[in-house]
């Protein structure tokens, strides 16, 4: 079942370009065809020789054949131009494929598989997918043809010679068989070995400071050079089988030769062979030793392509959990009040035991600006995820303007919020293009009054390339204030209905959080503003004040109301008064 599955998916590959293929296999076809009327002729010169041949006639044959081969030779390299292209715009499509079902899944589900994973699956299993539907096709049609076209004339000039010759091909393929499983095995081990040597690079370019921090270069080396051998030991167990399959194909083949000449000598010397018929034969079994041999290179192929195609299958096979409904519900973000109302929200992550957000009701109104506040844990960022739909939450619990966000398309959805999240991300290109990342189509005075409004622009402005600054990966050129001002910027930019910012200020100076704020505050009749934050100072500037404790919102007020009754936040105002106070 499980090799008719895999067959049936290389055919839905290979079905978009058919035409391709076909023409390959005609051009094959044509090759060997000519391949077995080019010895035809060799043989009708062998036997002429001994009769009254002239130098006309010998040249006639002569350049007869180097037409023929020539022509074979054009058509061969057609035929490669084909079915090798057909495989690389496999590999094309592939791993768009891949990389657009990739952005359709949610985040989550890259916390479960390692980033080396994908990489080594989209560009390593592709290519031994690409050699599969070219390389293996090609040898494999070859192979077909050459039997098919070739064993009928063999059997036709002596059938007892031919017989004889190929009474070894059935222990050739039966070599070929006793590999395969063993090969399949092996190059799935290669492919995890190398998938887990891309995770570990991945993670230590990514986290060269720390590494540096704590000294653990010696450590890290330890630790590439124990995947780095399982990757040697892999790759070599993988030579080991291919050495020794090929050479033994490759010895069997032989004997075919020497089995033909023995007998067809002996023929020779009592009359009942000509030399031409046996010069032919000698030709046509050679013709067959080459694409005979090629099929144990084509079972690895195989064996490669059968791992990989389960390898990417098994992504492609993911479904999205966070997706359109089928009753939606088009919500444009210019129609958006910004009303946000929560009903009995709950959230439990799929690795927890408790919830997340454990029965969370509340209204948000239009242009309100509500900070949320709490201990680290409490909940207050998985709310944040769970309105632009990054999380996977249940219907009827949460709504935007009334409509409950389920029904809404995601488009609408994620174009009516702006969020930044605590992870400032940035991309390794121009402070510009980040900032309007968003939006790429805003003009320059736009993208500059965004980066004024999160107090980023003063510094732009100083950097030799300005806005064309390149910021590195991740942003690594920035400081933790400048990323995150930058994430703000992008925000703002798109000026979207509702705005959510995640702990967006906790790397940024006490005075340029309050000139942020100040323009947050002097626009928030414009955007409904949920701010989350430890910040306690810059959530006292806000309409209300939400309190979450363990998945629960505990307390909903104003500064003053909250500080005048007992509870939660005034534990937590206290603490901070402290903390201000110490410094």
């Amino acid at each position: 079942m499980a090799t008719t599955r895999r067959l049936a998916k290389l055919v839905a590959y290979l079905r978009p370009h058919w035409k391709e293929a076909t023409l390959g296999i005609i051009a094959l076809l044509a090759v060997n065809g000519l391949g077995v009327y080019i010895p035809l002729l060799i043989r009708s010169v062998v036997n002429k020789l001994s009769e009254d041949l002239t130098y006309q006639q010998l040249l006639h044959y002569v350049l007869l054949i180097i037409s023929l081969t020539s022509a074979m030779w054009l058509i061969r390299m057609a035929s490669r131009i084909w079915i090798f292209g057909v495989g690389r715009k496999v590999e094309f499509e592939l791993k768009q494929k891949i990389f657009e079902h990739l952005l359709k899944l949610e985040p989550a589900y890259f916390t479960t598989c390692s980033v080396g994973n994908l990489i080594s699956r989209a560009t390593s299993d592709v290519d031994n997918i690409r050699r599969l539907l070219g390389f293996a096709v090609l040898t494999l049609a070859n192979t077909f043809f050459a039997y098919a076209l070739t064993l009928p004339v063999m059997l036709s000039i002596n059938v007892n010679l031919t017989l004889a010759s190929l009474l070894i091909y059935p222990f050739m393929f039966l070599l070929v068989y006793s590999f395969g499983n063993r090969l399949r095995d092996q190059q799935l081990k290669l492919q995890e070995s190398i998938a887990d040597m891309s995770q570990l690079i991945q993670e230590d370019v990514s986290g060269i400071s720390l590494i540096k921090i704590y000294a653990q270069e010696k450590n890290e080396q330890r630790e590439f050079a124990k995947k780095n051998h399982n990757l040697l030991k892999a790759n070599l167990k993988l030579t080991q089988s291919n050495t020794t399959l090929f050479p033994l194909i490759g010895g069997l083949a032989s004997i075919s030769s020497l089995i033909i000449i023995w007998l067809g000598g002996n023929r020779i010397s009592s009359g009942s062979l000509a030399v031409g018929d046996f010069v032919t034969l000698l030709i046509y079994l050679e013709r067959l030793i080459f694409p005979t041999a090629l099929l144990g290179f084509t079972v690895t192929a195989y064996q490669r392509g059968e791992v990989s195609i389960d390898r990417i299958e098994s992504i492609l096979n993911v479904q999205p959990k966070i997706c359109n409904s089928s009753q939606l519900i088009g919500l444009p973000p210019s129609s958006v009040k910004g009303k946000i109302t929560a009903k009995n929200l709950s959230y439990t992550y799929p690795d927890s035991l408790s919830p997340a957000l454990d029965n969370i009701n509340f209204t948000i109104n239009p242009g309100e600006l509500v900070a949320i506040v709490g201990p680290i844990g409490s909940g207050k960022s998985t709310l944040a995820s769970s309105l632009p739909r990054l999380i996977d939450i249940n219907p009827e619990q949460l709504f935007l303007d009334g409509v409950d966000i389920t029904q809404i398309s995601l488009s609408d959805l994620r174009g009516a919020i702006a969020y930044v999240p605590q992870d400032s991300f940035l991309f390794s290109t121009t402070i510009k293009n980040n900032i309007c990342y968003g939006d790429p189509t805003r003009e320059e005075t736009e993208i500059e009054e965004a980066a004024q409004q999160s107090q980023i622009h003063s510094e732009i402005i100083n950097f030799p390339q300005q806005y064309q600054t390149i910021v590195g990966e991740k942003g690594i050129a920035l400081s933790g204030g400048q990323r995150q001002r930058t994430s703000l910027a992008r925000a703002m930019l798109i000026d979207a209905p509702v705005l959510i910012l995640d702990d967006s200020l906790s790397s940024i100076d006490n005075q340029n959080a309050t000139s942020i704020i100040r323009n947050i505050l002097a626009k928030k009749r414009l955007r409904t503003v949920i701010f989350i934050t430890h910040q306690l100072p810059v959530a006292a500037a806000c309409d209300r004040i939400f309190v979450i404790d363990k998945g629960k919102i505990v307390q909903m007020g104003t500064q003053m109301e909250l500080l005048q009754q007992p509870g939660l936040y005034k534990t937590l105002w206290g603490q901070n008064q402290i903390e201000e106070l110490l410094h």
